[in-house]
């Protein structure tokens, strides 16, 4: 999620009369990012598509709410450990909470709409019809939390070393920039490639901004511990390596006062312990030291809860209604490994998954199937027959797309629900036949070379196990040799960043704007590069082709089209073994922490949250 803030502090310049007058103009446009007089004349938002919902003068978001009261310290829970404090390079584990309290980005997210930014750093953007480049206008109350001044030179500094030495997403994006003028100490211009992504001025505004005077391309690209200065409402307070980070509010923060960030960033200080199992730190939870949590596993959502602290009040449970696609939550093969390029094999060990059983043995029932890269969403292609346009963006991939997902009549295997899956092992059996695999002496093996069927599935937390022994049990009734293995999280991370697995638990999640990301996780050009998220490892034309597409839509009906012809190339590529996913969030925080009335599109959100004093 990116963050946002401003303000108006000891830098923060009065307010011309001209510039009252623009604020006006731009107010009665509507401000669409399309509207060549309004970008011309500089404006205080952008969308993707449509019009800003929030119109030039606004006050604050509706889910915050601006009279929340400032105090107090939150401390939260992660599993695992962190060696460094930079979240922006591939190197080490960085450390929670760096990019949401500490860096900020030009513009600032809105949360209750699919995309669009507003000024932030950025105070106000102008952007063309044609989308090919991007200009903005630096706030000059915008200040580090060492008081040094924003300026073009940190913007230019933060996309060139992003660019050249930053994780594989910021590589790919910012490679289209192919060219940067300096208008002014507080202007700044990129001027993108010929390849049409209308994404590109977003992607811009969403970009981290670093402190030129303090950072060298070298030494950026180091691990560190050393507390990293950034212009965000929180600087560094403490850390102790690998167990906690404390943040601490800048009571100067520049950008308090501005309309994006009224209503937020509410806690004197944040707290994130880190612990090695998350058994422990649920116990933490329930014993006061942890404040708040999210939870995904169902078996403790339903039963786990009821201690003395929930009976009585001074623990709370919520399920928050979200907006959001669910995404794809899977069981992902890397196909770079001989055991999963053929097709059939993959479709076979699809069809071996007992999702209804594992659903009320594991899960008390409260998931839902997963059959969708955008599931519980408008833009998936689930139960949903291909459009005219969306035949018109396939035509040049003939086969890309099987028949019945086209027509939107594919499901994904579902069991009697019993333990045996019996019809499903029997059509799996077939496949792997066609595959050329045979029983022998209890073990499946291929019938030329001899060589069993087998593979591992990598594990990062041992809260994967039981799902994924369910499976592995499941599998060892066809002969297939299939072994779990745990491993800490460093050594899960490295590991996922070179693609040495055969098989992961994963999750891509999903917003209502795909984009850029999409890239990131499923083009050719990024199945090769370390530390990308496409750990399947697809290199399909037909795949780049649909991102192409829905990068280049200029209308919600084409966007939507090319996003649904992604979803069913995916589909048919048999990627992964689609899980679960939940309806509503679920969170669980103790009494003294509140919330706005209103929630935004994206649910649960910590930055609009307080602690009440009389709690």
């Amino acid at each position: 999620m990116t963050r946002s803030q401003r303000s108006t502090d000891p830098w923060r310049p009065r307010p011309s009369i001209r510039a009252a007058a623009l604020f006006l103009a731009l107010a009665a446009s509507c401000l669409t990012s399309v509207n060549p007089a309004a970008a011309d004349a500089g404006a205080h938002a952008l969308s993707m598509h449509g019009t800003p919902k929030y119109a030039a003068g606004f006050t604050h978001f509706d889910y915050a709410d601006p009279n929340a009261p400032k105090g107090g310290r939150v401390v939260l829970g992660q599993t695992g450990s962190f060696d460094t404090l930079n979240p922006l390079i591939i190197r080490g584990e960085p450390v929670a909470g760096i990019r949401e309290w500490v860096y900020e980005t030009l513009m600032a997210r809105g949360l209750d709409e699919p995309f669009t930014m507003y000024g932030l750093i950025a105070k106000t953007i102008e952007v063309p019809e044609d989308r090919a480049s991007v200009t903005f206008h630096l706030d000059p109350a915008a200040r580090f939390s060492d008081g040094a001044a924003v300026t073009a030179d940190d913007v230019i500094f933060s996309m060139e070393t992003l660019r050249a030495r930053g994780r594989p997403n910021h590589r790919n994006s910012y490679k289209k920039v192919v060219r940067t003028e300096r208008l002014s100490d507080l202007a700044v211009k990129f001027v993108f490639d010929d390849s049409g992504d209308r994404e590109m001025p977003l992607i811009m505004a969403s970009m981290p901004v670093l402190p030129k005077h303090l950072l060298t391309p070298e030494n950026f690209e180091r691990t560190t511990l050393v507390p990293i200065i950034g212009s965000g409402p929180y600087t560094i307070a403490a850390v102790d390596a690998g167990r906690s980070i404390t943040y601490r509010r800048n009571p100067d923060y520049w950008g308090r006062d501005l309309p994006v960030n009224k209503g937020r960033f509410n806690f004197d200080e944040i707290r994130y312990e880190y612990f090695r199992d998350i058994s422990v730190q649920f116990e933490a939870f329930k014993s006061g030291v942890l404040d708040a949590r999210t939870e995904d596993d169902p078996k403790l959502w339903s039963s786990g809860y009821d201690v003395p602290a929930k009976r009585d009040g001074r623990i709370l449970t919520r399920e928050i209604e979200t907006g959001l696609p669910a995404g794809m939550s899977a069981l992902a093969f890397n196909i770079r490994r001989p055991v999963f390029q053929d097709p059939r094999v993959r479709q076979a060990l699809l069809m071996l998954f007992n999702f209804e059983w594992v659903n009320k043995t594991l899960y008390h029932g409260l998931y839902k199937r997963t059959e969708s890269f955008f599931e519980r969403s408008y833009l998936s292609s689930a139960g949903k027959p291909a459009d005219a346009r969306e035949r018109e963006m396939l035509a040049p991939f003939p086969g890309a797309v099987r028949t019945d997902i086209m027509e939107g009549r594919h499901r994904v295997p579902v069991s009697d629900g019993t333990g045996h899956n019996r019809e499903n092992a029997r059509e799996a059996f077939r496949l792997f036949s066609e595959a050329g695999f045979v029983i022998d002496a209890g073990r499946l093996v291929h019938k030329q070379t001899r060589q069993p069927l087998t593979f591992e599935i990598l594990a990062g937390s041992t809260a994967q196990q039981r799902l994924i022994a369910s499976y592995v049990s499941d599998l060892a009734k066809l002969g297939i040799a299939a072994r779990l293995r745990v491993v800490d999280s460093a050594q899960y991370q490295s590991r996922l960043k070179d693609y040495d697995y055969d098989m992961i638990q994963t999750a891509w999640p999903s917003s209502l704007s795909p984009g850029n990301e999409q890239i990131f996780r499923w083009d050719s050009r990024t199945a090769d590069t370390p530390g990308s998220f496409n750990f399947v490892g697809v290199k399909n034309p037909a795949v780049d082709a649909m991102i192409n597409h829905l990068l280049e839509a200029k209308s919600d009906d084409d966007f939507t089209s090319a996003v649904r012809a992604l979803d069913r190339v995916l589909l048919s590529g048999d990627y992964v073994i689609p899980l679960f996913h939940a309806s509503r969030q679920w969170i669980a925080h103790w009494k003294q922490l509140r919330a706005p009335e209103r929630f935004p599109l994206w649910g649960y959100n910590l930055d609009t949250w307080w602690i009440d004093g009389q709690n």
